[in-house]
């Protein structure tokens, strides 16, 4: 399978987010990937940073979704969108998977919210996988992939070959311009991306936004924990890879015995 990470900078409005989307769909597409995959909450924006976020109702989540399908049907290919899903309860991160023909598959939602997002979002509760092509998949947000390794690893145990990991890291207004993927003296991003390959036996792909001063790049990491690609820094861009499958056996993932982990007596 041929997988995308699409990076693009942030959008100055929803009508700019979604030409932005369009035109990495197309460079995917150009280069046969089946399916690409949108930073967190790329449309309208992750709100709580230091750029503005457009509006956004009801009516603009449906225009979002209504145009990733018709984007997906025009180049026969899968997205992964991330977006902001409005409920009831109040607003959800979600990552929106629509299939090669147009159909929605479903949302996976960021059920373990970053403290500051509290103020802004409202958690999900739910977890599935999905498929592309025969192949599964599963999506962890953010901060999830980062600090919470079960939601990589419950993708996996159910056979997922991919875990696609939506984040936001770094400003377009201030920061250090990192400049070797992986570094010790940069943030912690990237080796937790090398542990979430590496421990479930699993293709990792994490995609950002392209912020100016990046404290993560948008990346793909190999079911060894190796990084066998990422995007520069700082540059807007769409990562294509194609991944050998059979390397992803979810092996170590399938060793987790959580039944040798009881409490034992005081």
């Amino acid at each position: 399978m041929i997988i995308a990470l699409a990076s693009p900078r942030v959008a100055a409005s929803v009508g700019d987010g979604l030409d932005r989307v369009e035109r990495c769909v197309a460079e995917a597409a150009a280069q046969h990937a089946s399916i690409v995959c949108f930073p967190e909450a790329y449309l309208p924006g992750l709100r709580g940073l230091d750029f503005e976020v457009p509006p956004f109702d009801r009516a603009q989540e449906e225009r979002c979704v209504r145009t990733a399908s018709r984007l997906a049907r025009a180049y026969t290919i899968a997205i992964v969108l991330g977006m902001e899903r409005l409920t009831d309860a109040g607003r959800q991160i979600v990552a929106a998977v629509i299939g090669a023909g147009g159909e929605v598959q479903g949302c996976q939602t960021k059920n373990q919210l970053d403290p500051v997002e509290e103020t802004h979002y409202v958690p999900g509760d739910t977890r599935q996988l999905f498929e592309v092509g025969g192949v599964k998949f599963g999506v962890a947000i953010c901060h999830e992939g980062f600090r919470y390794p079960e939601t990589v690893r419950w993708a996996a145990v159910r056979g997922a070959k991919i875990v696609f990991h939506p984040h936001c890291t770094g400003s377009d207004r201030t920061g250090t311009r990192l400049t070797h993927w992986g570094s010790a003296d940069a943030p912690y991003y990237e080796k937790a991306m090398m542990c979430r390959g590496l421990e479930n036996t699993v293709y990792f792909a994490s995609v950002n936004y392209a912020f100016r001063f990046q404290e993560s790049a948008t990346s793909l990491i190999d079911p060894s924990g190796t990084c066998v690609a990422h995007l520069p820094y700082g540059h807007e861009g769409v990562l294509v890879q194609a991944l050998d499958l059979e390397r992803a056996t979810g092996a170590l993932a399938g060793r987790y015995a959580p039944e040798r982990h009881q409490e034992g007596p005081p």
